[in-house]
């Protein structure tokens, strides 16, 4: 994963100082090399050194080499301009399906052959019809000489914000806000993942009804799913026994391709039942993996991680925590979630620490149970929705998961890439969302008793030999797990001038 940036004039002005500015405020989102397109011209460099050409609009990017021989980025190719904050995990099976030639070993240049598969002219119906192509975690901006299109994943893993100021004369959009707040554009949005940025306007994204010619090579059927769960689809009957097929499999599909050439993977680990899922089956599947937990010294998350970890003969790194600790690491967890939210900052805090001490054994992707509880129902509130509404209670589930772009994903992907590692979250693969949804609440409701939600996922848990103590435990959300909430809110923020200056830092801003 890399950090992004756009950059155009109202005007015709010269936009490259502020280009190269909005890099190096999100430089900790790629460290290892960054590249510049203004008006034609490409650039690479360390970010130190480099300089942006003049120029009206521009695109830059800062790279994290995650495996392979990955590339700088703008990537030029059949005439578009490309720059991407994307994981796409279905891209060796593009490049086998699509003959095109390929000049990188990049996972984001074949977004750019997929584009151009269905390209005639409209670059707004290329776009649109290649996002089904894509399995992954992305958000990119692609330029074809004459329009600028920013687009996201389905479920909004990476973030895009963006603004514009009337006085500058300007629209530029990035991978956080203090990008866009260096060059002095308040007031801004986040892209919703159901829209896109046309020229600088939010779209609603629609599928397009674009004709592809008889002489067109348009050959994508290849890239239909070929998960091994496929097997289960001609079942006449969806019963329980179906979903926890599906369930398995798709999990394991799931974790593996988040893994896959990956030799060190870290796992944000708090001992409940989400996190050792995912430890579990990243160690079948022949990773390197390492535990990170963080607490206070009662915290009950470090107690089942310390417990689950040597079950799993997993190797665990602890950090605790006490008050100085919390108050040195809030203001950097304000820093990166960008906003002054006690609920974000306190949950926000162990993710951010847990990112910095895989950062430290030079681990650059971690996972985490993100998502679990939104499709799973493993909130309090679901019993409620369930007692009243039954089957219809999903579509509160559905609700929270269109929601979880504004709110934890941008707070994860935060508090990670501030210490230049990736996260990457399994529940929120798009086949296993989309299963899961279509799942019946029964089967993740139990009998509604707190320890049988997520009922469904405790029985795979079970059938992966996970611990039955680890099978049942409740659900403890990661500010309370940890021990931090209280320390923070009792101790920390207790001192009301302190509060009350790092809230008007981001009011000032924003």
């Amino acid at each position: 994963m890399c950090g992004i940036a756009g950059i155009m004039a109202l005007n015709d002005q010269d936009v490259s100082i502020d280009l190269i500015k909005m890099l190096k405020a999100i430089e900790h989102r790629g460290p290892d090399g960054s590249g510049v397109y203004v008006d034609g011209k490409i650039i690479y460099d360390d970010l130190k050194n480099l300089t942006a050409p003049e120029g009206s609009f521009g695109l830059g990017h800062n790279l994290l080499s995650i495996v392979g021989t990955e590339v700088s980025q703008p990537i030029k190719k059949h005439d578009f301009i490309l720059v991407a904050n994307a994981e796409i995990y279905n891209f060796r099976e593009i490049k086998t399906c699509l003959k095109d030639e390929y000049n990188t070993d990049s996972d984001c240049e074949v977004i750019i052959s997929v584009i151009n598969q269905y390209y005639k002219g409209s670059l707004l119906d290329a776009v649109v019809n290649s996002l089904e192509k894509l399995d992954g975690d992305y958000a990119f901006a692609v330029y074809d000489g004459k329009d600028c299109i920013v687009v996201r994943d389905p479920i909004g893993v990476k973030p895009v914000y963006y603004g514009e100021n009337l006085l500058k004369g300007i629209f530029a959009f990035a991978s956080e806000r203090k990008a866009l707040w260096k060059i002095g554009l308040k007031n801004l949005e986040i892209l919703p993942p159901d829209h896109i940025l046309l020229n600088g306007v939010p779209v609603k994204l629609e599928k397009r009804n674009n004709s592809i010619s008889d002489t067109q090579e348009v050959n994508l059927s290849c890239l239909e799913s070929s998960l091994i769960s496929s097997k289960y689809k001609n079942r006449i009957k969806k019963d329980k026994s179906y979903y926890k097929n599906e369930l398995k499999e798709l999990m394991i599909s799931s974790v593996e391709k988040r893994i896959k050439e990956i030799s060190d993977v870290g796992i944000i680990f708090s001992g409940g039942v989400d996190s050792t899922i995912i430890a579990k089956l990243s160690q079948e599947l022949g990773a390197n993996t390492t535990l990170y937990t963080v607490g206070n010294e009662t915290s009950i998350d470090m107690e089942y991680a310390i417990r689950t970890a040597k079950i799993l003969d997993l190797p665990l790194k602890i950090k605790t925590l006490d008050v100085d600790d919390v108050r040195m690491y809030t203001e950097l967890v304000l820093n990166a979630i960008e906003e002054f939210n006690i609920m974000k900052l306190g949950v926000g805090m162990p993710s951010y620490i847990a990112s910095e001490m895989a950062n430290i054994d030079d681990i650059k992707v971690v996972m985490s149970g993100q998502g679990a509880d939104e499709i799973f129902a493993g909130y309090h509130r679901y019993i409620a929705f369930y007692e009243d509404e039954g089957e219809d209670a999903k579509k509160h589930l559905k609700e929270d998961v269109s929601n979880l772009y504004h709110v934890n994903l941008q707070r994860d992907d935060a508090v990670t890439m501030a210490n230049s590692v990736e996260l990457r979250v399994p529940y929120l693969d798009k086949d296993l969302v989309e299963m899961v949804m279509e799942m019946p609440m029964k089967y993740k409701m139990g009998n509604g008793k707190e320890n049988l939600r997520k009922c469904i996922l405790r029985e795979l848990a079970a059938d992966l030999n996970l611990p039955k103590e680890i099978v049942l435990r409740p659900k403890k959300a990661a500010q309370y797990g940890s021990g931090i909430h209280k320390l923070l809110v009792k101790k920390v923020l207790k001192d009301e001038n302190y509060k009350n200056k790092l809230e008007a830092r981001y009011k000032n801003i924003e």
